[in-house]
């Protein structure tokens, strides 16, 4: 498994996401809380815009979500599923934290 190194923990705020390139894939990568990271495809599939990672997050019961900024639909960040559309779904990473630093991987 190769990981690729996205940003210091630090350029992150808390409970906001930013965009990183994966080879050529773009992946919205979000902070939740002080250190919990997740990664999830930036490309909303029901516009086919790239604009997750400018969601909003939050939480639907137990699940930890991101409200796409266009349509509103939710994403669970762990697994990439849409909660409103058990049809679409985006692909969900690998993330982790070392040392400060923020690593996604397929």
């Amino acid at each position: 498994m190769e990981w690729t190194l996205v940003c210091p923990l630090d350029d992150i705020v808390p409970d906001t996401g930013v965009c990183a390139l994966l080879g050529n894939e773009q992946v919205a990568v979000f902070r939740v809380g002080v250190d919990a990271v997740f990664a999830i495809g930036n490309v909303d599939p029901h516009s086919r815009a790239a604009v997750l990672s400018r969601g909003l997050v939050g939480s639907i019961g137990e699940r930890i979500v991101v409200a796409s900024p266009l349509y509103k639909q939710h994403f669970d960040l762990q697994s990439g599923a849409c909660i409103e559309s058990g049809a679409h779904s985006v692909a969900c990473y690998r993330a982790r934290v070392m040392d400060g630093q923020v690593w996604i991987s397929r």
